[in-house]
């Protein structure tokens, strides 16, 4: 891909306060490389959690925003200054104990959150990730969902409507079982709105993955070894029935268990290598590979559908790949695959001897205890 033909986007500069084991901290950051250096603990990934926060308005560690405040405060600040094709946009962001979160755009506020997904993209790529292999359906089914709603807010509209929903419609089980009586007129009206927003959102997760999977198969075929078969499959119970069908057949079930057992809830992705479960049977090496593809086909799908070129946020990944790994990704880099990078590291030496071989502009910092300085600038004209 040629990066000419997306919008260039990066961050500039990034200003922190009380945020996690930040007091405060500001960075001007490289349009090209940025490496964070640092012993373990001293809150490297906090500075990508941030970046990543300002980008989807929620962390990307910690979904629970007052656990994001720095300990004994009541409140976190994050700001970020965008460059979008040369025009600077500032994003403001106010976390404060028992208020409402606050997000605002060159100081004016967003009237709701959805209106920012999807304008300054960001995908991080974590030692964390191996939960979406080892963890339950709900993880898959909400890193899928995040992915499609930064393009398609009419989408993040739908999975919202729908959990309230199934919200109503689950409260109104339970309370006809404590009753002992069935409304059949009540049930009906949850069980219509249900159908439309189930069908809805089956098919745009159908289509995403349709164009998605194909993306991840080349990805996973550039940084796996040879003759190792990966497959991503969607399990819906909307691929062999209609959702009035599920319903009707579940209905005596769903009585029983104050609970609907039907429905995109029971969504899942399924990880197979060699026809068998990632899970089980894959190796540390390819479940790493695995999710290294998942999310470079998340990075250029979002790059193709949103014109855009994300930002690319690497936790720590250089002590977890294998040598040739490390080559075919900074290989990617190198070929300006990305716009803007920043990564994190425990070896200074090694961060740099990576980037040091291709010639975009890098920045390295040290960080220790909350404080962040610039070491020296790599690479570059």
């Amino acid at each position: 891909m040629n990066s000419t033909n997306f919008v260039s986007m990066h961050l500039e500069r990034l200003h922190l306060v009380n945020f996690k084991n930040y007091e405060e901290a500001e960075i001007e950051l490289s349009s090209g490389i940025n490496c964070f250096v640092g012993k373990n603990g001293a809150g490297k990934t906090n500075i990508l959690d941030a970046v990543h926060y300002l980008s989807i308005c929620k962390s990307y560690m910690n979904v629970i925003d007052r656990q994001n405040i720095r300990f004994d405060q009541p409140f976190f600040v994050l700001q970020g200054d965008w460059n979008k094709e040369e025009t600077v946009v500032n994003i403001h962001c106010a976390v404060k104990n028992g208020s409402k979160k606050i997000f605002r755009r060159n100081k004016k506020e967003y009237e709701k959150l959805a209106d920012h997904i999807g304008l300054y993209p960001a995908v991080m790529i974590s030692p964390y990730d191996r939960d979406l292999i080892s963890e339950g359906s709900e993880l898959r089914r909400r890193w899928m969902d995040g992915i499609i709603a930064q393009f398609d807010r009419r989408y993040l509209e739908d999975i919202q409507k729908y959990a309230k929903v199934l919200q109503q419609r689950n409260a109104l089980l339970k309370n006809m079982a404590e009753h002992r009586m069935f409304d059949r007129e009540s049930i009906d009206v949850w069980n219509v709105q249900l159908s439309i927003l189930a069908h809805k959102i089956h098919d745009k997760r159908k289509a995403f993955l349709e164009e998605f999977i194909p993306v991840f198969q080349k990805h996973y075929d550039s940084i796996g070894t040879s003759n190792e078969e990966v497959h991503l499959t969607y399990r819906s119970q909307l691929n062999d029935a209609n959702m009035e069908q599920l319903l009707a057949q579940f209905e005596k079930k769903d009585a029983h268990s104050r609970y609907s057992n039907a429905g995109t809830h029971r969504d899942d992705l399924v990880f197979e290598i060699k026809g068998h479960p990632v899970k089980k049977f894959g190796s540390q090496g390819q479940q790493k590979s695995f999710i290294i593809a998942l999310r470079l086909a998340q990075y250029e799908w979002l790059k193709g559908h949103l014109n855009t070129t994300p930002v690319l946020l690497l936790d720590d990944i250089f002590d977890k790949l294998d040598h040739s790994r490390v080559e075919r990704l900074m290989k990617l880099v190198a070929d300006n695959f990305f716009g803007q990078v920043l990564v994190t590291d425990t070896d200074e030496e090694r961060v740099k001897n990576i980037f040091s071989k291709n010639a975009l502009e890098s920045k390295v910092f040290s960080v220790s205890d909350g404080a962040i300085e610039e070491l020296s600038s790599v690479g570059g004209e």
